[in-house]
């Protein structure tokens, strides 16, 4: 489920509402957290943790974890970039961390040091990337990008776009859901990923 701010403010991305049977997870976060979005949340069964992909979109974080008592896990490689204390962040610097079952997160760098993205089994046990903007679904579809930074449109070097690549290989996944409307990829993700890999690696080495 996602939730965006209308009309766009901000950067305008959207945050995902993942519902699991071990609680709801709030994937990446909004500026905005009104008193009708906190209704359909808390109707929703709450939030049992909040997750994000990196600090482009820490925002309100700390209200929202306020709001519905849930933990807010950052990497810790990015643990300079959060401005407000707040006794609800969790730091974690592993490659990846358990939080249930069919739920983890995966340390993939890349955009920041450290990036991350979320890995769900997905009810037909495909697998699930929520990605953020740490693999950015490009139009149509069938390729990501890899980015330094989007505004500048400077990419990453050929061996972080590796890095990342290398990362996810080892998570299966068929759908990809990106950090902004319509940039959902519904199969072939993995292969997807790796093949737009390839082709930045080849095109940057050149």
């Amino acid at each position: 489920m996602a939730i965006q701010t209308v009309p766009a403010f901000a950067i305008n991305q959207r945050t995902l509402l993942l519902r699991t049977p071990a609680g709801n997870i709030l994937w990446d976060c909004i500026a905005l957290l009104d008193d009708a979005t906190k209704a359909i949340v808390q109707s929703l069964g709450g939030l049992s943790a909040i997750a994000i992909s990196h600090p482009h979109y820490y925002t309100t974080m700390q209200d929202w974890a306020a709001a519905f008592d849930a933990p807010i896990y950052l990497h810790a490689a990015d643990k300079e970039w959060i401005c407000r204390p707040s006794d609800h962040v969790r730091l974690w610097d592993e490659d990846a961390l358990v939080l249930s079952s069919s739920v983890t997160l995966v340390h993939g760098g890349g955009h920041f040091a450290g990036g991350t993205v979320l890995h769900w089994a997905g009810e037909d046990d495909k697998g699930v990337l929520l990605a953020g903007d740490i693999v950015q679904v490009t139009p149509g579809a069938d390729h990501v990008s890899f980015m330094w930074s989007y505004p500048n449109m400077l990419p990453l070097s050929a061996a972080e776009v590796a890095d990342v690549a290398e990362r996810l290989a080892l998570w299966p996944f068929e759908r990809i859901y990106g950090a902004f409307s319509h940039q959902n990829v519904r199969q072939d993700g993995q292969a997807i990923v790796a093949r737009s890999a390839r082709r930045y690696i080849d095109r940057l080495s050149k």
